[in-house]
């Protein structure tokens, strides 16, 4: 651990639970940990950073990205279609090693790897990458894993359903999450949990980018959701589940899945669920303006030009409506690097400034269940940003970030 003392001076830092920027701070980091803000004495010794004009917040986090697919050999968004079967695990990982320092050098500290939707053997890639962060042998955010996404035959997460691969061409095991009837999904959840995953990834409905599936329809029966809830649930695991269509999102809402990712056709009855239950919300809304489909099949460009704009207006509602709503990019659909886009895109949206660095620190860390991190406070996680300018009025400065601290080392200072 890093017991150095050190003293970061910057213009301002902003409280995310208030929404308020405060000018002249001086935060004090004793190891991995926030030991004092704005005290009245410095600690002798210490190493002091002089920010400059720049503002400092808390480590941003991405509530969905799958690390281990795009970046550095396709850098403008989604991979080659053929990386399903072309690629190993091996050139994968290294890959997301890449992806992970890209993804930390943007601001966020904290995400949820959500969903493994390639072919492994039955390794969870994501798990290990996140215990080499963890271990300190390569730089990147703390990965919350989920292992495999969990599919039917068909579903929109059954990896060959996005390079429309002929049979046989990869063959897929309950293990690699493609899993249908009760004892299947059990089985396949009590697998990722056995290896490490620490939420669960679901394909509730079909997709946009997935060939064969009707974005709107409902892919796992209601009998499945609960089964699926109930084998995670049991084990303390929160179930995180990808639907766009409004049936899809009501059984979920009813089975108990914790968080719906995307949501984009909910109606306003099903909105008033998600506030019931206290059913989180992850909509990747970005990838309206940040997914580039023009390479895509005409029939996955359609569905995407029927799709985009009613989510937009979806997350309009759903903000209106007071349903809790996390950060998420779904990154590679827009690039490794460019998440701070989807606060953008919430401001956009209906969120002020404020709401959108809540829901990228506070709401997120609510929504992974850990109190150690999403603020500023004495005694929390030492995961520090600074920005220029003042991001509770002009969010686009948080696309700017000019230095990084993870656990009390740094990473990035320019």
């Amino acid at each position: 651990m890093n017991d150095q003392v050190i003293v970061l001076r910057a213009a301002a830092w902003v409280d995310v639970e208030t929404g308020q920027r405060h000018t002249s701070a001086v935060i004090v980091v004793e190891g991995n940990r926030i030991a004092a803000i704005d005290p009245p004495e410095l600690p002798a010794g210490a190493q002091v950073i002089d920010l400059g004009e720049l503002t400092l917040l808390p480590g941003l986090m991405d509530m969905e990205v799958n690390l281990l697919i795009g970046g550095p050999d396709n850098p403008s968004g989604l991979p080659n279609p053929m990386h399903g079967v072309q690629d190993d695990p091996v050139y994968r990982t290294l890959r997301a090693t890449v992806n992970a320092g890209t993804t930390l050098h943007a601001g966020f500290t904290t995400v949820r790897n959500l969903g493994l939707m390639v072919k492994t053997g039955g390794y969870l890639l994501d798990v290990d990458l996140g215990r080499a962060i963890e271990q300190g042998w390569i730089a990147g955010p703390r990965i919350v894993a989920a292992g495999h996404a969990i599919t039917p035959t068909g579903g929109h997460l059954d990896p060959t359903m996005f390079q429309r691969l002929a049979p046989h061409i990869m063959p897929l095991s309950v293990e690699e999450g493609r899993a249908n009837g009760v004892p299947q999904v059990r089985e396949s959840v009590r697998y990722q949990i056995k290896y490490g995953a620490e939420v669960i990834k679901i394909s509730a409905s079909g997709g946009v980018m997935s060939h064969g599936t009707v974005a709107g329809a409902q892919q796992y029966s209601d009998e499945e959701l609960v089964a699926i809830v109930d084998e995670a649930h049991r084990a303390g695991v929160r179930v995180a589940a990808h639907a766009h269509g409004d049936a899809g999102i009501r059984a979920c809402i009813r089975a108990g899945v914790d968080c719906i990712e995307h949501g984009s056709l909910a109606t306003d009855d099903t909105i008033a669920m998600m506030v019931e239950h206290g059913t989180y919300l992850v909509p990747t809304s970005y990838l309206s303006e940040g997914l580039d489909v023009s390479k895509a099949a005409p029939a996955l460009q359609k569905k995407a030009a029927e799709v985009f704009p009613r989510a937009r207006e979806t997350l309009r509602r759903a903000i209106h409506a007071g349903v809790k709503i996390a950060c998420g990019t779904d990154a590679p659909a827009i690039p490794h690097g460019h998440n701070a886009k989807e606060l953008w895109a919430l401001v956009d949206r209906g969120m002020t400034p404020a709401q959108a660095l809540r829901a990228a620190t506070v709401t997120s860390a609510e929504l992974i269940g850990v109190e150690d991190r999403g603020r500023l406070a004495p005694g929390l996680l030492a995961d520090i940003i600074a920005v220029p300018g003042d991001p509770t009025a002009d969010i686009s400065v948080i696309e700017d970030v000019r230095f990084v601290m993870k656990d009390g080392h740094i990473h990035k200072n320019s």
